[in-house]
């Protein structure tokens, strides 16, 4: 069951890693150029363009922090549950 448990966490940090960066992607995709425009001055398809990039970074930086956490968290706890029966036996 532990198998199960650890393996179904593993799956949602990676659905929500492609998630995130894909809502990146399509958010880039919906400014359609006016993030860029107002920020830099960019018009037409270079805004486009500097926007789908901005965003998809964006998703990308967002992703690997937000999953590296989750991971992090994960791993500390995994660590607490195997250590915690040593320190019970030296009680």
């Amino acid at each position: 069951m532990k198998f199960i448990i650890i393996n179904s966490f593993r799956t949602m940090v990676y659905v929500a890693y492609i998630s995130i960066i894909v809502g990146g992607i399509a958010l880039g995709i919906y400014q359609k150029g006016e993030f860029t425009n107002e920020l830099l001055g960019l018009t037409g398809g270079l805004a486009q363009l500097a926007d789908f990039g901005v965003f998809a970074f964006g998703g990308w930086v967002a992703a690997s922090l937000i999953c590296g956490l989750i991971v992090t968290l994960l791993d500390i706890r995994d660590d607490i549950n195997d250590r915690l029966p040593d320190a019970r036996r030296d009680m």
